[in-house]
């Protein structure tokens, strides 16, 4: 069975976490990526990890999944070059530099479309390609801060946090490829590329619900408040007798009174203090406080078993390990383990989201650096050995 993208070749110039990240989303469903890196030192990512046994980092093997890796100076007249031939033959080029940096090369979007008018540009930076802020170096913290997410997450008497991925980055880098498939599809109808402008404020400000008419039409801006949403009870993480930390998520009518009947007190669900969302919210101090001295009586996963058992939604907060042996994301393939050449067996999770008749599929770890020359340069592009030879020698490849 074939992914829906397995007629797109992807060029993707880009390093890190936000465009290569589109890269990644693409090759999941069966584009043929070829990630272009510097020859002397690759996608920084590769180096990049809070663990590397050996030296490997353990992230640039999900990140540059099934894509194909070559080596090419684009700093160079021979490596621009070698760039031209490639997009020629491509339907995607994927790149996160500052705003200017293909333009200076010579591979802005107008000469890429008179080589190929049929390409798509994929452009994801910090602020995008204009405006007063787009050559500013834009990292996905920094996205994340002018996007609004940091501003409401952590506790309310501490200062900002962030999320413990980098959530902006890859964020950009999925609706990039949304951007992708979607000028794909209008290339049917036009024949024609397009540049897919992603921002990566932008696509942290896609997340923030009513962030702005809250303060332009109500007058009131979102803090930091922690575990809890405001006024949303109960909906919060509480305590068992074995140390876990289960969430229970009852804050609906009549999914609170299901808690009541197992809390053993089904008044309370009538009680004119909590018997509303309304009241609930106002009262959402004390309800946490009275369900946590229920829950501290059980450890965690006789807990479980009663919620899942009354119809209230539950689940403990999950760590790797917890991820790793459970049956749900067993049954489901949630995680696929494939064998990496340093590392042995690699788990990794799988492809999001399942399609029916032309599903995604992990099928190759991140690849070693210019581990395709050959394959690109000499089955692609035609070169001959001495040419080839020649690159090598100049160190444009």
């Amino acid at each position: 069975m074939d992914g829906p993208l397995t007629d797109v070749r992807v060029l993707e110039l880009g390093s890190l976490i936000a465009g290569p990240f589109c890269g990644h989303v693409l090759a999941d469903f069966g584009a043929d990526v070829i990630k272009v890196e510097d020859p002397s030192t690759g996608d920084p990512m590769r180096h990049w990890s809070q663990d590397r046994p050996g030296g490997t980092s353990l992230s640039f093997p999900i990140i540059a999944r099934n894509k194909k890796s070559v080596t090419c100076d684009l700093r160079t007249e021979e490596g621009q070059r070698i760039l031209r031939d490639l997009a020629l033959s491509s339907d995607v080029l994927v790149e996160n530099f500052r705003p200017g940096t293909l333009e200076r090369w010579g591979l802005g979007f107008d000469e890429l479309q008179r080589i190929n008018p049929r390409l798509i540009l994929v452009r994801v930076t910090g602020y995008g390609q204009d405006g007063p802020y787009a050559q500013r170096a834009g990292y996905g913290s920094i996205g994340e801060a002018m996007g609004g997410i940091r501003a409401v997450t952590g506790e309310p008497d501490r200062p900002s946090s962030r999320v413990g991925v980098s959530l902006g980055d890859s964020l950009a880098g999925t609706f990039s490829a949304l951007g992708t498939v979607m000028a794909l599809h209008a290339r049917t109808r036009t024949g024609r590329g397009q540049v897919v402008d992603t921002a990566i404020y932008e696509s942290v400000l896609a997340l923030m619900e009513s962030l702005l008419p809250e303060w332009a039409i109500a007058g009131r801006r979102r803090e930091r408040t922690g575990s809890i949403l405001p006024k949303i009870a109960p909906s919060n993480t509480y305590p068992t007798a074995d140390g876990a930390e289960i969430l229970i998520g009852a804050n609906q009518d009549t999914v609170f009174a299901r808690l009541c009947a197992l809390m053993g007190v089904p008044g309370l669900a009538d009680d004119e203090r909590y018997a509303t969302h309304t009241a609930r919210g106002e009262r959402q101090q004390e309800l946490d406080e009275y369900i946590g001295l229920w829950t501290r009586a059980f450890d965690s996963a006789d807990l479980l078993d009663k919620l899942h058992e009354a119809g209230v939604p539950a689940g403990r907060v999950y760590q790797a390990e917890d991820m790793l042996a459970d049956p749900h994301f067993a049954a489901r393939q949630a995680i696929v383990r494939l064998m990496h050449p340093d590392l042995g067996e690699f788990p990794m999770q799988n492809v999001v989201p399942r399609m029916g008749h032309t599903p995604g599929a992990v099928r190759t770890v991140g690849p070693r650096l210019g581990e395709h020359n050959r394959e690109v340069y000499q089955g692609l592009l035609n070169v001959d050995e001495d040419q080839y030879e020649q690159w090598r020698a100049q160190r444009v490849v």
